[in-house]
């Protein structure tokens, strides 16, 4: 009897222990993305387009792990995908871990070594604050020494309060200084409507009273649509008597078009009268476009700018090589410290490169009469190449860009071709 009550507790414990590990298995939750908010940090993580934990290992997600009380106490962010996304839906970091102690929710975060780093708010701490009904009223922004900071759009604080159907918003920055809602848009004191699930529905511009008005460029509010998968559809810009008007930068309606897993594939912007202004794809790497193959009009004009090095120092032609050679020019080669008795990488400059074919062939005595100078294209994808040249001198390899049509040389690395002048390894 005792060795069959053993076991039967036994399997009461077994029972016990996987009940408590599916309800611990529960309390992840992995989501594809996270709903869009420009409006405010005030606006809760919302995780949207949820899927299972297998699926999530071969794709971009979230991970959202929640407490015994069903409160966010940690965010893992899988996210690779590269669609715009605002610093306010972003996270920033690999991590983000809250805590919450009295009237505090404590957000901190990490990268994938454990390491303390800030979020792309790029601050290093966020404390919000409760009052006794539980709502949020304060956010303060904290350094590694948990002292105030400002975030990158200068705000040390933010503050809110309840009035009717509106969340009041202001912000202040470290001198206790009013700051606008964002470095490029002129809000400053804001009302915030939500819908029932916390997404943000408007965002007002408010006077000292607290009534709604205009701000320098005739935009009183902006305003969003979301559909019933989370995915942020469309966003509008009206006066102060609600009518469609034109933003600061010439458009009033905004519309994301979607995938059916709710990654952004296109943007379409409309005037204040619905007429279409624009139709893109939204550029990510969802799906990429691989670049068709190299059209014989670019191969000559790489083969053409990479001599057009060469015949600028051979032919003193400064103007050439200003052509062929991008401003930011990083041009090196193997150079030898006599004090520290160590090869370094020895840098021209395109200042210096301009000077040379001014005069450094002046004597007509830096190459044969009859120049050998031989191009090799290596690899070309898309606006992007990279060459082997050779000449009677030197062994180089060249990079070069396609910037608003032309092809320029951006990187070369040389050595004499004559390779009696260096060292044996």
């Amino acid at each position: 009897m005792k060795l069959r009550s053993k076991i039967l507790n036994l399997g009461i414990l077994l029972v016990i222990s996987i009940s408590a590990f599916g309800q611990n298995n529960e309390l992840q939750k992995h989501y594809r993305h996270i709903s869009y908010n420009h409006v405010s940090p005030y606006i809760a993580f919302i995780g949207t387009h949820q899927i299972d934990k297998a699926t999530a290992e071969n794709t971009s997600h979230y991970v959202f792990k929640e407490n015994e009380k069903g409160q966010l106490i940690e965010i893992l962010n899988n996210h690779y995908h590269t669609e715009k996304t605002h610093p306010l839906a972003s996270i920033g970091a690999y991590r983000t871990v809250i805590n919450y102690k009295g009237n505090k929710e404590i957000r901190i975060f990490f990268d994938p070594n454990g390491k303390r780093v800030t979020n792309d708010r790029g601050v290093y701490k966020e404390v919000y604050y409760y009052d006794s009904k539980q709502f949020k009223n304060k956010l303060e922004f904290l350094d590694l020494e948990d002292q105030p900071m400002e975030s990158n759009w200068k705000v040390a604080q933010y503050q809110w309060l309840k009035k009717k159907k509106l969340i009041i918003e202001k912000r202040f920055n470290l001198k206790g200084e009013f700051v606008n809602v964002s470095p490029y848009f002129a809000f400053g004191i804001t009302g915030i409507e939500l819908y029932k699930n916390g997404t943000p529905k408007a965002h007002y511009n408010l006077d000292e009273n607290l009534k709604v008005k205009n701000n320098s460029v005739g935009v009183a509010s902006y305003q969003d649509t979301f559909d019933a998968y989370g995915n942020h559809v469309k966003f509008s810009y009206h006066d102060t008597a609600n009518a469609l008007v034109m933003n600061q930068w010439n458009y009033a309606i905004g519309e994301k078009v979607y995938d059916d897993i709710g990654n952004q594939i296109g943007l379409r912007r409309y005037d204040e009268t619905n007429a279409l202004l624009m139709d893109v794809p939204t550029p990510s790497n969802i799906k990429t476009t691989l670049s068709d193959v190299a059209t014989a009009k670019d191969s000559l004009a790489i083969k053409n700018r990479a001599l057009g090095y060469l015949i600028g120092l051979q032919k003193l032609n400064p103007k050439l090589m200003d052509e062929v050679m991008n401003d930011s020019l990083n041009k090196v080669t193997i150079g030898y410290d006599r004090q520290t008795r160590k090869e370094y990488a020895k840098r021209t400059t395109h200042a210096q490169m301009i000077a040379f074919a001014n005069s450094w062939n002046k004597g007509n005595n830096k190459f044969p009469f009859k120049p050998n100078n031989q191009v090799v294209i290596l690899d070309i994808y898309n606006r992007m190449a990279n060459v082997k040249l050779v000449s009677d001198n030197w062994v180089e390899y060249l990079h070069l860009m396609k910037l608003d049509g032309n092809w320029q040389i951006i990187n070369l690395i040389w050595q004499h071709k004559d390779v009696g002048r260096y060292p044996k390894d």
